[in-house]
């Protein structure tokens, strides 16, 4: 199966994906402005560059504030990447390909769509912005529990997989870089009160905080949390388990297809250059690089995978 149902798979899993996503940078962004003591208008174009949608914004919008960044982010449908954008595109994706999907999963992904745009058919209130990304967070999670209940394990599976994980290595990458490039005030704030309350806010922002916790107890160390969304093997949302994942399913391909496409190298190259440091390594590094970096050769995955499986075609 190549061509353009993989194209729709591939692009159904990652707008869904994306959609969840700019919830959580939403989230993050939210919590982290509470923290500071000033204006809180201004982190929000942090959160817009983190999100890569400021450019739009800054041609609708002569300034940033709290209001405008999250209704843009959420539901301006200017937005292309915004949460209404996306559970849009991924519906119109899953009807390409419906026939591909099962009864379950276009009932699941079509039920999504009413449902989000119910809740955004409006500018959402402060008081109500928590619950309505915990339903946008909801909904599409039972997309991906009606997939991994009913969809046979073949190509369809692995282009759905490859698509979701490589949305969402680019996006534990970006709410990293949020906190730790971005939105910290200044270095003389490393180690302080506030710094641990970011840090922790960006563990809630991944689902992270119970299994760190597990793992690391209760401080908060910047290098454990680091070590733990970049390199832990273990945690779903981390840089080292998506890019694993992709390696796996692009694995399944080659078996399927029986052919090693050029992706495959790159995503072996990212596991083992990349994703195999020491964290000591990666701070000398420099955080923010090292993510930069990490960012840039995930895009190039993501286009090569394109190419190697003739998407246009």
């Amino acid at each position: 199966m190549l061509g353009k149902t993989a194209n729709g798979l591939f692009w159904m899993y990652r707008y869904l994906e994306r959609a969840e996503n700019t919830a959580r940078l939403i989230e993050t962004g939210q919590r982290i402005a509470l923290t500071r003591l000033h204006d809180s208008d201004a982190e929000w174009r942090s959160i817009l560059q983190s999100a890569a949608v400021c450019e739009g914004y800054d041609a609708v919008h002569d300034s940033v504030t709290k209001e405008a960044a999250i209704d843009w982010m959420l539901r301006s449908r200017d937005n292309p990447s915004s949460v209404m954008s996306s559970v849009a595109a991924a519906r119109q994706n899953a009807r390409v390909v419906r026939t591909a999907l099962t009864h379950e999963v276009w009932e699941a992904m079509n039920g999504t769509y009413m449902r989000v745009k119910d809740r955004l058919a409006r500018k959402v209130s402060e008081r109500d912005l928590p619950s309505a990304l915990g339903a946008i967070r909801q909904r599409t999670a039972f997309v991906r529990g009606a997939t991994h209940g009913t969809m046979l394990r073949n190509d369809i599976f692995n282009f759905s997989r490859i698509g979701t994980f490589l949305e969402r290595a680019d996006n534990t990458a970006r709410i990293l870089d949020v906190k730790y490039y971005v939105l910290l005030p200044s270095v003389m704030a490393v180690g302080s009160a506030v710094d641990n309350v970011q840090w922790e806010t960006i563990l809630r922002s991944v689902s992270a905080r119970g299994g760190f916790r597990m793992e690391y107890g209760s401080s908060i160390d910047p290098r454990d949390i680091a070590r733990f969304l970049i390199l832990d093997k273990r945690m779903p949302r981390s840089l080292a388990f998506g890019v694993a994942a992709i390696r796996k399913n692009l694995n399944h391909l080659v078996a399927d297809y029986g052919s090693r496409p050029p992706s495959f190298g790159m995503a072996d190259h990212i596991e083992r250059s990349y994703l195999s440091y020491d964290i000591d390594a990666i701070f000398d590094y420099g955080l923010h690089e090292f993510i930069q970096k990490v960012l840039s050769l995930v895009e190039e995955l993501g286009r090569q995978i394109e190419i190697d499986y003739r998407f246009y075609e």
